[in-house]
């Protein structure tokens, strides 16, 4: 998933259908000359409804389509027929996506299952024939109602990713490295800040043909919520996966601040992340011997630690059990 194709956010200005008018008439045949009132109603505006896409992973089809327009209603015709509703103007979107008003930010709804449809911009109503307008008193009524005007309406999607297991750390951390070593994502790794530009998505492969996905998010750094670095552009995305696996490299200068540090990015945006179940995950290892490792544990007996190295594939197989566990624990009712 390049960077140039991902996009996890957009704005659109989205144009119902106008309702169809409907149809002032009076039944006439060669053996009714004055007949009574049979204008057929009109059809409704055409809605724009957001339709969940799981083979989406990005909103990039909706970057350069900035005007989406519904059709109108057809009016109502003689003999009470209908008019047509306006064709629906539906939008595929990759599972995770939130809708907002523009202008004042509301959520409109979210889209989280396969085949989920949700309208979006509802079209206008079609308006009523004559024939609704007829009483004992006004037999003729030469009055039929115009068609509700549909609505424009300025909205933000924006994409969540959804996955199992999201990966938070500082940049650098090893998370690339590890998503490339346990899945067969085949993110770009460097030793420079920030090589992780998107998020990256992995399928890991379990026992008896069992997945899970993780999703390797752009690194963290002191002051996400508040914007710098990649700030929060990300974070958002942090939201959706159920099991946080902090990763922080074994040549960290306090393991314990580090964390603090990344745990209270995530709380400060959002206080729903300190219920999310977590693992800290100490990488590179290798470079520790058994003594070292057994100083660490105890040291930070508080911490919800395991050790690993992606380049030695050392505890890759127990890290893969534990995180099944967390995804798999059952609700506390």
């Amino acid at each position: 998933m390049s960077g140039s194709n991902f996009v996890d956010y957009v704005k659109i200005c989205c144009r119902s259908g106008d309702g169809g008018a409907g149809y002032m008439h009076f039944h006439r045949d060669k053996f009714t000359a004055k007949g009574g009132p049979d204008g057929g109603d009109g059809g409704r505006g055409g809605h724009i409804i957001l339709r969940g896409n799981k083979q989406l992973w990005t909103l990039l089809h909706l970057k350069y389509r900035k005007h989406i327009h519904a059709d109108d209603g057809k009016r109502g015709d003689a003999a009470l027929r209908h008019g047509a509703n306006g064709k629906d103007e539906i939008l595929d979107v990759p599972l995770g996506t939130v809708a907002r008003d523009a202008e004042t930010g509301k959520v409109l709804g979210e889209i989280t299952d396969e085949g989920e449809e949700m309208i979006l911009v509802p079209g206008g109503r079609g308006g009523l024939g004559n024939d609704h307008f007829k009483t004992p008193t006004r037999q003729a009524p030469r009055y039929a109602q115009p068609g509700e005007q549909g609505i424009t309406q300025w909205i933000i999607l924006e994409l969540k990713v959804l996955a199992d297991v999201g990966l938070v750390g500082f940049p650098n951390a090893g998370k690339s490295t590890l998503l490339s070593k346990i899945t067969a994502a085949k993110p770009e790794i460097g030793d420079y800040p920030f090589t992780t530009i998107v998020p990256n998505l992995g399928i890991v492969s379990y026992y008896d043909h069992q997945s899970f996905m993780v999703a390797d998010i752009p690194g963290i750094i002191e002051g996400a919520h508040e914007g710098k670095g990649l700030g929060l552009r990300f974070l958002r995305h942090i939201e959706r996966n159920s099991v946080l696996l902090f990763l922080i490299p074994a040549d960290s200068k306090d393991i314990r601040e580090e964390y603090n540090i990344l745990n209270n990015e995530l709380n400060t945006y959002n206080p729903e992340l300190a219920l999310k179940d977590r693992l800290i995950a100490i990488t590179k290892s290798d470079m520790l011997d058994e003594e070292l490792i057994q100083a660490i544990s105890a040291e930070y007996p508080e911490l919800p630690l395991i050790f690993i190295s992606s380049h030695t594939g050392f505890q890759l197989n127990q890290l893969k059990d534990q995180l099944w566990k967390l995804i798999n624990k059952p609700i506390e009712g």
